[in-house]
């Protein structure tokens, strides 16, 4: 032991003595290992994000969506010049049939969404109209902030009665309470707010059939109370052009039995409303294939990053061997002196890698500290979620140590083998 600490120390003395040399040789090791650090935790912060997003729509969950059929995309390819409305999606009947026929689904939640002007006297928003059935907030795993979600008893009186986003709130209740009092959906239907939503991220778009929605402008409202008040025909006037749309139901959430059963209730589902809809106005969603998908993604991503930023360990573990292949020819003496004075090839090795360990120990040390400082100031400065693995630290520093150990390997064998005779006759 006394011997290695005696190693160790004159190792330390050997590179104090050319210490900026010593710091330019273990940058590279230093951008190395933060690089290795940071980029890793981007990707985790990416990562579960988006599976954050895809788990808040349900593991057990299939989600069938109505899409526009691509020949009625463009009005002027309608056959039918009778008739201005625009029929499409998913219906009641088809509803029923999902939730009466297949034996492994549990529960589902019909909607009906559409964007429409809110408004509390002098304040408007534009948000968008959400009809649904009392258990839409269980099978969707979203939270109330205050007071109540909608009720059978709502369902049944097609009561005017309304839950607001979080953004609504803050927008037309600046001041106040929102609890009890009404807002204004529309031209000319007023309803009572009976709670407010808990504040949701926005969605970023998961899955090809889902897209981006912001969920703290949405209200709430009894799908009885929308098919009542507002039709199932949607019209819309821009710029002198008028459209009509007949859209009973907008989505349909699907609860299953087991996750292992997902996948072929949604194969269920699929062909069960194929039979009804030979134009394939509707899209299925698989919220567990999302999450399969973006855990591999993780993985790729991970494997490319790691990949980028090894490339700066590696060139700090060769900036390590030519400072040490130098660092040979400089002592070429000292070496032959130490071998006159009985010191065999196993202790000059043990001095060279001694000497290149504390180096990129020390470049790990300075790089893993750097590599814990960025990510907060990435995530402040951009807005990108970052999180530090606590392995990845751990990792980054021992591949730094081994990068500089397995290239200061060659540099530490030239020493050892350099004739004793040879070393003392050198300049």
């Amino acid at each position: 032991m006394h011997r290695l600490f005696t190693t160790i120390s004159q190792a330390m003395r050997n590179l104090t003595l050319h210490k900026l040399r010593v710091f330019l040789t273990i940058l590279g090791l230093i951008f190395g290992v933060s690089s290795v650090i940071v980029m890793l935790a981007i990707a985790e912060g990416a990562s579960l994000e988006a599976q954050r997003q895809i788990a808040e729509l349900g593991a057990t969950n299939v989600i069938i969506r109505s899409v526009k059929p691509i020949d009625e995309e463009n009005p002027s390819k309608q056959q039918n010049n009778d008739s201005f409305i625009f029929k499409y999606g998913l219906t009641y009947k088809d509803f029923d049939r999902i939730v009466q026929t297949l034996p492994t689904v549990t529960g589902a939640t019909p909607i009906r969404e559409f964007r429409q002007s809110l408004r509390n006297r002098d304040k408007e928003i534009e948000g968008r109209v959400v009809g649904v059935n009392p258990d839409f907030f269980r099978l969707t795993n979203q939270k109330l902030a205050e007071g109540r979600f909608i009720s059978d008893a709502d369902l049944h009186f097609l009561a005017n009665v309304v839950v607001i986003g979080s953004e609504v709130a803050e927008k037309l209740f600046p001041f106040g309470d929102p609890m009890d009092r009404s807002i204004r959906i529309g031209e000319s239907h007023f309803y009572r707010i009976v709670g407010v939503a808990a504040p949701k991220a926005s969605s970023a778009g998961t899955g090809s059939s889902l897209a981006a929605q912001d969920f703290k402008k949405d209200v709430y409202i009894p799908l009885t109370t929308d098919r009542a008040r507002f039709g199932e025909v949607l019209t819309n006037e821009k710029q002198g052009s008028y459209t009509a749309e007949k859209i009973e139901l907008t989505q349909v959430t699907v609860a299953v039995d087991a996750m292992e059963n997902v996948k072929r209730t949604a194969e269920a589902v699929d062909s069960m409303l194929r039979q009804f809809h030979p134009k394939k106005d509707y899209e299925i969603t698989v919220p567990l294939e999302l999450l399969e998908k973006a855990e591999a993604t993780k993985r790729i991503f991970n494997l490319v990053l790691g990949s980028i930023a090894s490339i700066s360990l590696l060139v700090g573990g060769i900036g390590i061997m030519n400072i040490m292949l130098a660092t040979v020819s400089e002592r070429t003496r000292e070496i032959g002196i130490r071998r006159a004075l009985g010191a065999k090839r196993r202790d000059i090795i043990e001095q060279f890698l001694i000497e290149t360990a504390v180096m990129s120990g020390s470049g790990g040390i300075i790089g893993v500290a750097l590599g814990l400082a960025f990510p907060p100031l990435v995530a402040s400065v951009s807005g990108i979620p970052v999180v530090v693995s606590p392995w990845s630290p751990v990792v980054a520093f021992l591949i730094a140590v081994l990068t500089g150990i397995v290239f200061g390997v060659y540099p530490a064998r030239r020493a050892a083998l350099l004739d004793p005779v040879e070393a003392l006759r050198a300049e």
